[in-house]
C-alpha cells in the first residue's frame, strides 16, 4: 500500500472531479503505463478502482477523475462528498489490465463520458512517442465532458474529435470510422456499457478481429439472480467441499471458511480474484475475460461467476 495525500481537487465537468495525489513522504510514486489504474481505499472499508489520467512519465503525482454516479455503490459519492485537499488516502500500486499494444501501426481510441480517463493517458503516451492515433470522445453534453480544455490545448488537439448527444452535427459515426479493419490497427474503448457495446458491435460487424479490440468496463450491468441455485466447490489441494447457496458468491463462501482470495472490484471487472478451474463448467458473469477465454472454461472470477454444473473443482 502507498500512503498519499490529496494535493488538489478540481471540478472538471458536471458531476466530475479530478483528484491529484502525491506521496506523503514526497518520494517518487511507482511508474505506470498508459491504461493503468489504482485501487483507492476509502472510509468505511470501500475499495474502488480509478484509472490514472496524467502523463505516464510523471512520477510526482497520480491524477484520477471521478464521476459522481447516481447509481454509486458508495465510492464516488464518498470521494465527492468527503474527500478534500489535505486528506490522506491509501492506494495500491498501479496495475494495467488495459495496456496499449506497442506494435500497433495505428490506434483508434473511443471514450464515452468518464471513460475518457484511461484513454486520455493513452493519447498522451501515443503523442509523446510519435505514434499514429485518433481519439473520439463522446458525452451527452459539453458540460458533462471532462478534460476538454486540456484536450483542446494539447499537442495532439487535431487528433481529438468531440461528439455530443445534444449537438447532432457532431454525432459519432462509428461505422464510418471502423469501416476498414486492418490487422495492425487496434481499437480501444471505455465508457458506459451501451456505448461500449455499440462500438464493439460495429467493429465486429465490419470484420475486426477480436485481438484488435480492447475494452475496459467501469461497472458491470445488473444481473438477474432470480434463477440462481446452489452448487458445490471443491478445493483441489485439501479436498474440502463447500456448498455455495443461491444468495452467496464463491468468494463469500470461501471467506466464511477462512480461505482468503484477493478481491477488489467484486463485479468481475478487474480480474484480481481470477481462479483456475480444474473440473466443472463455470457460468461466466465477468467482463474481464475475453469471449475466447471464457469459452475455454479453465478459469473464472469467483466474486460474481457461478457454476453450470453441480461441482466446480478449484485450483486452490
Amino acid at each position: 500500500m502507498i500512503e498519499v495525500r490529496v494535493v488538489s481537487r478540481h471540478d472538471e465537468a458536471r458531476d466530475i472531479c479530478s483528484y491529484e495525489l502525491a506521496s506523503i513522504d514526497e518520494q517518487p510514486l511507482p511508474a505506470f503505463s498508459a491504461g493503468a489504474h489504482i485501487d483507492v481505499h476509502l472510509p468505511g472499508g470501500l475499495i474502488r478502482q480509478y484509472s490514472l489520467c496524467n502523463h505516464p512519465e510523471e512520477r510526482h503525482r497520480y491524477l484520477i477523475g471521478v464521476l459522481k454516479d447516481p447509481g454509486s455503490r458508495g465510492g464516488s459519492r464518498t470521494l465527492h462528498e468527503q474527500i478534500r485537499p489535505g486528506a490522506s488516502l491509501s492506494i495500491s500500486e498501479p496495475r494495467n489490465l488495459f495496456p496499449l499494444v506497442d506494435e500497433a501501426r495505428r490506434s483508434l481510441l473511443f471514450a464515452g463520458g468518464i471513460g475518457i480517463t484511461p484513454l486520455l493517458c493513452m493519447a498522451e503516451r501515443l503523442a509523446h512517442s510519435g505514434a499514429d492515433f485518433e481519439l473520439h470522445y463522446c458525452a451527452r453534453a459539453r458540460d458533462r465532458a471532462a478534460f476538454v480544455e486540456r484536450l483542446q490545448h494539447s499537442p495532439f488537439a487535431e487528433r481529438v474529435f468531440l461528439h455530443f448527444d445534444q449537438e447532432p452535427e457532431t454525432a459519432l459515426d462509428a461505422a464510418k470510422i471502423l469501416a476498414r479493419p486492418e490487422h495492425d490497427v487496434h481499437v480501444y474503448v471505455c465508457g458506459p456499457g451501451g456505448f461500449m457495446q455499440h462500438v464493439l458491435d460495429t467493429a465486429k460487424a465490419a470484420g475486426w478481429r477480436e485481438p484488435c479490440l480492447h475494452r475496459e468496463y467501469f461497472a458491470a450491468a445488473p444481473v438477474d439472480t432470480g434463477a440462481d441455485g446452489s452448487f458445490s466447490i471443491r478445493i483441489a489441494s485439501s479436498g474440502q467441499t463447500f456448498e455455495v447457496p443461491a444468495d452467496k458468491s464463491v468468494v463469500q463462501v470461501l471467506q466464511d471458511k477462512g480461505i482468503e482470495i484477493a478481491i477488489s472490484c467484486e463485479q468481475g471487472i478487474c480480474g484480481t480474484c481470477l481462479t483456475r478451474v480444474l473440473e466443472g463448467l463455470p457460468e461466466h458473469r465477468d467482463l474481464f475475460l475475453s469471449e475466447d477465454e471464457q469459452a475455454a472454461n479453465d478459469q473464472f472470477t469467483p466474486c460474481c461467476s457461478r457454476s453450470k454444473t453441480p461441482l466446480l473443482v478449484l485450483d486452490l
